[in-house]
């Protein structure tokens, strides 16, 4: 058995070995080495945020048994996509799958920040008080649903090989732990890695509480989308240790921290911040959005 058939084989115990094993060490280097306070109980935030990650499982599992892997190798065997019609060397097709794959994610990303009710599901992810690890998984799920069907959507016109779609969800997975995580590099490392991946520094930025630094380093995986559309900021202005984490006026615990409250949000108040096309900041604009 070679390396591939034995991934194909094994795909839901690598999965489920890489986000348990990176989690681990993620969770370890946080307690190590945290790069900020936190200002709510760590345990309430791990049991409510890692409940809504096993109860999206669950729900994709039901609606989806076969998940993206299915749908890729469905689209192998009928011979659907792009890479399925012209056949290029295996190494450049799987490398190009996994790039485009990433694309679509940040320009997702983008989308449930610009539009108001894609944006109503995704402030579940930006409306946890803290930055850590767990943060990585919260979403909403509807929008775990919508990022979903996005996905099939994209394998399907696509036609990527199935040890691509194996690899860009195990990619994803772990850099949205990484670079979601409580941490902090070197500064003389962390400036080389941005060029590479999204590092804990970059994203942070995007989890600011301010609407201008919300709508940057929309990167999940590859950093280089935010350099060449426009949407990279190398720094909060407030510092790493000084900026507030979160959206005005959502601060209270059972809001934002219950998982009965994250499952509520969307369908709670009206959208009066972050949406991309107000973009801007002022001390004025800052106090009338409190």
């Amino acid at each position: 058995m070679n390396m591939e058939e034995f991934i194909l084989t094994n795909e839901k115990p690598i999965r489920m070995g890489f986000f348990f094993g990176v989690l681990i060490v993620m969770a370890l280097w946080e307690v190590a080495a945290p790069r900020r306070k936190l200002t709510v109980s760590k345990p309430l935030r791990w049991v409510n945020n890692l409940g809504l990650v096993f109860f999206n499982t669950y729900i994709l599992r039901v609606l989806f048994p076969a998940a993206a892997v299915g749908v890729a190798i469905t689209a192998s065997q009928q011979g659907w996509g792009l890479f399925n019609v012209y056949e290029l060397p295996p190494v450049i097709t799987i490398i190009a799958s996994v790039v485009i794959l990433d694309f679509v994610i940040y320009v997702q990303h983008v989308m449930v920040h610009a539009i108001p009710v894609l944006w109503r599901l995704h402030r579940v992810h930006h409306a946890d008080p803290d930055y850590d690890v767990t943060t990585g998984a919260r979403f909403h799920t509807l929008e775990i649903i919508l990022s979903m069907l996005i996905k099939f959507a994209t394998i399907l016109l696509l036609g990527p090989p199935v040890i691509a779609v194996i690899l860009f969800e195990i990619i994803l997975n772990v850099t949205a732990m990484f670079n979601h995580a409580n941490v902090g590099l070197p500064p003389a490392l962390d400036r080389v890695l941005r060029w590479i991946v999204v590092t804990p520094d970059m994203h942070r930025v995007h989890h600011s509480i301010e609407d201008d630094e919300a709508n940057s380093n929309f990167g999940f995986s590859l950093p280089w989308w935010d350099r060449l559309f426009g949407t990279y900021r190398d720094q909060p202005r407030g510092g790493h240790e000084g900026m507030r984490i979160g959206i005005h006026k959502y601060h209270d615990e059972k809001d934002v921290s219950w998982i009965t409250g994250i499952l509520t949000l969307p369908f709670r108040g009206k959208i009066s911040e972050y949406a991309i096309n107000r973009r801007q900041w002022s001390d004025v604009g800052r106090e009338q959005n409190r």
